[in-house]
């Protein structure tokens, strides 16, 4: 998305290639493959879901790729405040380094951290995806969902990276147990005061938090749960991800790097998700950069982008799935050596 600077004869070389029998691409990858993709969960302690993620890491190097930071945080707030709404709302913010966009000015980069976030809220918080449990308690008190997204290196795909560490923390994302409270006096307190009035209050052994029954009258809540527990965020197969195509019609690569980002400034952004015993969904799509496209085009270009996500999707949750196992065992281990 940020611009990358190449001269013409740069860009002709690269569209060349890309358009020879057979394709060449720098790094010897075929036009629909990835570059290696590198996923960890659970990695800000502080956080209630948390992932990093990086694209086109360099194994001997250890260095390069993609890399992004992902960070779910919960917060409280009241259904009665400005922006408070009843059931729990979510919130996306995309933060980019400056030192992944050292060619970019101040205002430059402030222009794309924008456009990286509307992309991001308008998918992400769409109703169709929100969460069931996000309220606290009804009509009083929910959850605000945060997002945030740091890029921290950007060496090409970032739209697809952003959402791949997107739907990881949202995967690894706990929603705390809550249980409502509100307090009562006890009867015997009541009847004590009425009939002698100045009398000292008696303790009965009754507590006046009850717990019980209090949907509706309920006046605050506590954790039963402590921090870093709770249940699983509600419809999490459900996050979609992105699979950018870069269109050089009558062909398009996957996964591109800056340079070939550059050399192939039409994209189109295609958001899916694949729940099991559902079709799939097509959430959202962008087509960036300068050209039109014709309708057919575009038509097969919405049904390969399908097969690509789908095949995306599925990696993805296998890995997810992998994290998981990983992190119980772990947390297991530690367990068994603190006992």
């Amino acid at each position: 998305m940020a611009s990358f600077l190449l001269s013409k004869s740069e860009r002709a070389y690269i569209q060349a290639s890309l358009q020879a029998t057979p394709p060449l691409r720098a790094d010897g990858r075929d036009l629909l493959d990835f570059r290696t993709v590198l996923l960890e969960t659970g990695v800000a302690p502080l956080a209630n879901g948390s992932a990093r993620l990086n694209i086109g890491k360099i194994a001997r190097e250890g260095g390069g790729g993609t890399e992004i930071l992902a960070a779910v945080k919960l917060e409280v707030e009241d259904v009665d405040s400005a922006d408070g709404v009843d059931g729990g709302r979510i919130a996306c913010s995309v933060t980019c380094s400056p030192s992944a966009y050292p060619h970019l000015t101040s205002n430059a980069l402030d222009e794309l951290q924008y456009d990286l976030t509307v992309l991001l809220q308008q998918t992400i918080g769409h109703p169709s995806l929100h969460p069931r449990n996000l309220t606290i308690i009804p009509r009083k008190k929910s959850w605000l969902l945060n997002l945030d997204a740091v890029v921290l290196v950007d060496s090409g795909n970032v739209a697809d990276a952003l959402f791949m560490a997107a739907r990881a923390a949202l995967w690894d994302t706990k929603v705390p147990r809550t249980r409502a409270v509100e307090y009562r006096a006890p009867e015997a307190l009541k009847t004590t005061a009425r009939d002698n009035t100045g009398a000292m209050d008696v303790d009965d052994g009754t507590s006046g938090f009850d717990t019980r029954d209090m949907t509706r009258t309920a006046a605050d809540f506590e954790l039963p749960d402590y921090w870093d527990e709770g249940e699983m965020l509600h419809g999490r197969e459900r996050w979609p991800v992105c699979v950018t195509l870069n269109l050089l019609p009558p062909m398009h690569i996957l996964d591109a790097t800056l340079s070939e980002e550059a050399s192939i400034p039409l994209r189109l952004h295609l958001m899916f998700s694949f729940v099991p015993s559902a079709p799939p969904k097509l959430h959202s799509m962008r087509l960036s950069g300068p050209g039109e496209l014709d309708l057919s085009y575009m038509k097969q270009c919405i049904a390969n982008g399908e097969t690509y996500a789908k095949e995306l999707f599925t990696a993805l949750e296998t890995k997810l799935r992998e994290e998981d196992i990983r992190r119980n065992v772990k947390a297991r281990d530690r367990f068994a050596l603190v006992r």
